[in-house]
């Protein structure tokens, strides 16, 4: 059959077959499942009341706050994918398929957690507020586009290992129709 043997992706599996069903088995996966969609609506709506101030002026208590509760979802996520990582990889953060989401995670974590400090404080003026918090959005869009190919390359691995699975069976057949 033409393009069996193909790769879906070039390098090394995101997942050995134990992390596979260590994930597969994770009440953890699920609650990241649900969690990472939350979040970008909740992005989402707030970009727009963050936006929808800066264009304005009005809105400003709404816009703090959806950032308040866009910020809770992300701890949300990060310690729940965190615990989800510790279940699969072994380790709470920077477990080899994901180091690098993990290092910029640590990043839009700190933009975050600066606009609440900020807020809290009185440390910036409300222009100020809303440019921290579309800094965080920024970091955040890029963090999760890194963990949407992850996503990708999850799916493309899952591929690879299931036409494996079935050269393996195709040649237990045509071994087994030899004899």
């Amino acid at each position: 059959m033409i393009g069996k043997n193909h790769q879906p992706h070039p390098g090394p599996a995101l997942y050995t077959d134990a992390q596979r069903r260590r994930r597969d088995a994770s009440g953890w996966t699920r609650v990241q499942g649900v969690l990472a969609p939350v979040q970008f609506l909740v992005f989402l709506v707030s970009l727009g009341l963050i936006l929808r101030y800066l264009a304005t002026g009005d809105g400003l208590g709404l816009a703090q706050m959806s950032v308040v509760i866009k910020t809770l979802t992300l701890y949300a996520i990060m310690i729940t994918g965190s615990i989800w990582e510790k279940q699969v990889f072994g380790v709470y953060l920077f477990a080899r398929p994901f180091f690098w989401e993990d290092v910029f995670s640590m990043l839009v974590l700190a933009l975050h957690s600066a606009y609440l400090l900020a807020l809290w404080k009185g440390g910036l003026r409300a222009d100020g507020l809303m440019v921290l918090a579309l800094a965080a959005y920024a970091a955040y869009l890029i963090n999760a586009g890194q963990f949407v190919w992850k996503l990708r390359l999850a799916r493309l691995d899952a591929a690879r290992w299931v036409a494996g699975v079935e050269n393996i069976h195709d040649g237990l057949s045509a071994a087994g129709g030899a004899s």
